[in-house]
This record gives structure tokens, C-alpha cells and sequence, in this order.
């Protein structure tokens, strides 16, 4: 974990909401992981005493990305910000997920929205190609598919309104694909808690390992304040462990899904 002052590269829009932001970080990029993520403080707001947790999109050499949405005054405020601008960074932070092996598991990316942002880079690092299911509301929710796909991955897109792709919720596109009942599979994803928690189901149905980043608030992002907890069973009880320390991603066994907040 690395505090830095890092610069903007570029802030671009990239749908009607959503943006990405490329800094120069060249003490944290090197160490990022899949899954990680890293705290912002957006210097202009000088009276917002808490930082802003967002997940890593890409890395290239000294560089790092996100994406964001703009729905309050802290990132309206970052959506403004032009190239030279500097930011305040406290990053690689969690515990990201596990890469696939050359020849073990083939994955199975789970995706809501900009939960794609989590999953590109172990996309990105996994030797084994699988399929990535993306869902959102409307077209506009839906990113990266072309990422994904120039990296040989197979996308499947879902929206709610039928915008864009298939008609309905992500979950049950996987449901379909799980009923195929090839071998060999494991999950991951990242998105709204409800969808989390229905992909873990469906791992539990079909006898599958499942990792899910949970989506909390948070705080202080470095273990301190206890607000982002989340139930995690151990052995014949349970205890309440940090998403930004112990996670963002668990094990979908471990997470005791009725003694959540």
C-alpha cells in the first residue's frame, strides 16, 4: 500500500454517465493485482474529509485507470478535472482475486455494470479464456465489452429493458449457461449486492466455486474504521471481516448471506 500525489493522463467520457480516468502512479501501478482497488481524495473538494474508493480497470507500465460514474458532487467535481490535474491516491488496497491456472478451471466472468471495471485485469492475466456475462439496465450501462473481446473472451450482454443483448437480468443468462453442466468451471464476479448474492446461490446449486467482490461502503479504506464489515462464516460460526482488508473478494462458501446488514 502506497500514498501518492498522482497526475491525470486523461478523463474522458465513455457513455452518457460514465467515465474513465487515467493517472500516472508509478509506485502503486506496478503492484496492482486483479480485483484491487484504490482510495481517491479529490483535492479540489478541500472540505470532503473522506476519500473515494474505486476499483482498478487497467494498468499500462506507470499508469492506472478506473471507471467511474457521475452521481454526486464528488464525482461531478472529478469528471470536470482536465489532464495535469493531481489527485491524492492510496492504492493497491484489498484482497483481489485468484488467477486462474494454465489448464485448470475455465472462468466464468459475472459482471453489473461497471463491476466489469474488477474483472478486466484477471481477464487481462488468466491463461484461460472463458466467457464474460455483463447485465444492466439499459444499453448505456453496458461497458467494455470490446476490451473483453479483444482479449478472446466470449461477451454475453443482458439488459433489463432489452436495449442491448438479451432481455432480462445477468443472473439468469448464467443460470442457462450453468444447465449445460460442462465441467470445470468457476465463477467470479462484481456488481450490486442482490446480484452478488444470486450468483452465489447458483454456485451453491450447481457445486461450483464462486469468488464475488463485495460492494460496501466505506470509510477510511485501510481497516481502520469498520464500517465496510461483512459476515464471513468460520467454522461452526461467524465474524465480521473487512471489505477493504480481508476483501473485496471472498469466497462465495464463506459469505453468511442472512446475517447481512
Amino acid at each position: 500500500m502506497v500514498e501518492q500525489t498522482v497526475q491525470i493522463v486523461s478523463n474522458q467520457r465513455d457513455t452518457d454517465l460514465y467515465f474513465r480516468l487515467v493517472v500516472r502512479a508509478p509506485q502503486i501501478a506496478p503492484l496492482v493485482q486483479p480485483g484491487q482497488f484504490v482510495h481517491l481524495r479529490i483535492l479540489p473538494l478541500k472540505h470532503a474529509l473522506l476519500r473515494r474508493p474505486f476499483s482498478i480497470f487497467q494498468v499500462s507500465g506507470d499508469t492506472l485507470s478506473i471507471l467511474y460514474k457521475s452521481v454526486g458532487q464528488g464525482t461531478e467535481v472529478l469528471s470536470q478535472m482536465p489532464p495535469g490535474d493531481e489527485l491524492s491516491m492510496i492504492g493497491p488496497l484489498g484482497h483481489g482475486f485468484t488467477v486462474p491456472a494454465a489448464g485448470g478451471e475455465t472462468p466464468l466472468l459475472v459482471a453489473g455494470g461497471y463491476g466489469m471495471a474488477a474483472l478486466y485485469l484477471l481477464a487481462q492475466r488468466s491463461p484461460q479464456k472463458g466467457i464474460v456475462f455483463v447485465g444492466g439496465r439499459r444499453r448505456v450501462d453496458i461497458l467494455c465489452e470490446e476490451e473483453f473481446r479483444a482479449l478472446g473472451w466470449e461477451v454475453r450482454a443482458t439488459t433489463e429493458d432489452g436495449s442491448h443483448g438479451e432481455k432480462g437480468l445477468v443472473t439468469h443468462a448464467l443460470q442457462t449457461e450453468l444447465g449445460r453442466r460442462a465441467p470445470g468451471r468457476k465463477l467470479f464476479a462484481c456488481g450490486p449486492t442482490p446480484m452478488l448474492k444470486a450468483v452465489g446461490q447458483l454456485a451453491a446449486e450447481f457445486n461450483l466455486p464462486a469468488e464475488l467482490s463485495l460492494d460496501e461502503h466505506m470509510a477510511c479504506g485501510i481497516g481502520v474504521c469498520l464500517t465496510c464489515v461483512v459476515p464471513i462464516q468460520t467454522g461452526d460460526g461467524w465474524e465480521y471481516q473487512r471489505t477493504c482488508t480481508e476483501g473485496p473478494v471472498f469466497d462465495s462458501r464463506q459469505v453468511a448471506w442472512e446475517e447481512a446488514k
